[in-house]
């Protein structure tokens, strides 16, 4: 019987598990190449994930509604269309299938850590052998012997966060990992206060992966009156992100006032025209036009630091901020400057639906190199919105509403009261590549821009 892996794909570059929905086929189903045979859903997108080759379903790893790492493998399908049933393997040939563990010096070998009294392994011991790229890289460089380290994944596989606390927490010579609570400040002891940045590991020249990757949220007492609740995928990655993007860029916000009335002469001349072709354009369409046009003139902008160099876009690819409530997603439109308004305004809508119908495809949401984000749609003034990880600049646009300004005549230089929208937009910008006159110039140019709007955009 020759069986392929059905591994839980990767969906995204920052996506690092899925949970199986349900299985479009069950064991012993004849399959076909392509033909989807599970549906799975990641933090950000749902999809369903076709047949590698045509065969038999003869082994499910993964029951629904169970969450497992990428390159988890999650079913076996038989290309010779063998009988159907979960076969039980010989240790051999589920150590031939399974990628290489790394060994210390003088350890078990695979083979014999797997022996058993038939001289098979069962379900969850292939399982915990199995462990993903990630996981055997960390312990290769840390020289960890996976045996060695107490798993919490499904059927005790060791996960990444397994092998993170085990090299943290300095036990890789006194045997398996053992929890280790979180200690809570006291008033009487600021001292001894949890920091979100962990103490490097042993192994401290991997800065990326000891402060800048991983994230331990400090805990507190619960009360009698509280209520906890585990976060949700969506919820717990954003937290994972803001603090590394926290961690990584050093944050600085510049404001600017942007005068609209131009922007509404052109949205009531052009209303019936635009409703003719279906087309919708909001306050953010123009603001996100006239955005992916002056990031052309400020590549700083639209560029993010590697290492000790700069990396300029050549793209302008415009995250786009949703609100799920609960929740938020950043669907992004890409070449963004190669659009019109009109294109620009209903791919926003197109992608703001099916972020809230969850129907996006994972290309969908990554590649942003700049942000937009509107709080102002909720009533906020105005935001200081957090720099996304990877990107060097996110624009926070706050409410529009009608205000009493100064308005001087052009002519006669006299001043006049008026009635205006106005929003105030922030930028906040990484300050590491973006100085604040660069950050003073680029809000100047969009608020002309906007400003003197032009009715062929």
């Amino acid at each position: 019987m020759a069986r392929i892996e059905v591994p839980m794909p990767q969906m995204g570059e920052s996506i690092a598990e899925g949970t199986v929905s349900q299985w479009l086929k069950q064991l012993g189903d004849k399959v076909e190449r392509d033909e989807p045979i599970l549906e799975i859903s990641t933090d950000k997108v749902d999809a369903e994930i076709p047949s590698p080759s045509d065969g038999t379903l003869v082994e499910i790893a993964v029951q629904e509604g169970e969450t497992v790492e990428v390159g988890t493998i999650v079913a076996y399908i038989d290309t010779e269309g063998g009988p159907a049933g979960v076969a039980a393997p010989t240790v051999k040939s589920e150590v031939d299938a399974a990628p290489e563990v790394p060994q210390e010096p003088g350890s078990e070998s695979v083979e014999v850590a797997l022996e058993v009294r038939d001289g098979h392994a069962s379900a969850e011991e292939r399982l915990r052998t199995r462990s993903t790229p990630v996981v055997r890289k960390i312990a290769e460089e840390h020289g960890v012997n996976i045996q060695d380290v107490s798993g919490t994944g499904h059927a005790g596989r060791v996960t990444k966060q397994d092998i993170l606390d085990f090299i943290e927490h300095g036990l890789a010579s006194s045997g398996p990992a053992q929890p280790v609570p979180v200690p809570v400040p006291t008033s009487s002891d600021s001292s001894s206060a949890p920091s979100a940045a962990k103490a490097p590991s042993a192994d401290s020249s991997d800065l990326w992966t000891t402060f800048y990757r991983e994230v331990q949220h400090p805990e507190f007492p619960v009360r009698s009156a509280d209520t906890v609740e585990p976060m949700d995928k969506i919820r717990r990655l954003t937290a994972e992100h803001m603090v590394i993007a926290k961690r990584v860029a050093p944050h600085v916000h510049s404001f600017i006032e942007i005068d609209f009335s131009a922007i509404d002469f052109i949205r009531a001349e052009s209303k019936e025209r635009w409703a003719s072709q279906g087309a919708r354009v909001s306050y953010t369409a123009f603001v996100a036009w006239a955005v992916s046009r002056v990031l052309r003139e400020f590549p700083t902008v639209n560029s993010t630091i590697s290492g000790n160099n700069v990396i300029y876009r050549g793209n302008v690819n415009l995250g786009m901020a949703v609100d799920l409530n609960p929740g938020l997603i950043v669907p992004v439109v890409h070449d963004a400057d190669h659009l019109g308004l009109v294109g620009i305004g209903n791919k926003i809508v197109d992608l703001a639906t099916r972020a809230r119908d969850r129907k996006l495809v994972p290309d969908e949401i990554q590649g942003a190199t700049f942000t937009i984000t509107n709080p102002g749609v909720l009533g906020t003034l105005v935001g200081l919105p957090v720099i996304p990880k990877g990107t060097a600049a996110i624009l926070g646009t706050g409410a529009i509403e009608k205000r009493v300004v100064v308005v001087t005549d052009p002519d006669t230089g006299t001043d006049s009261m008026a009635i205006r929208k106005k929003s105030l937009f922030s930028l906040g910008y990484d300050h590491r590549i973006v100085d604040g006159a660069d950050a003073a110039r680029f809000l100047a140019r969009l608020k002309e821009t906007l400003e003197t709007f032009p009715n062929d955009a």
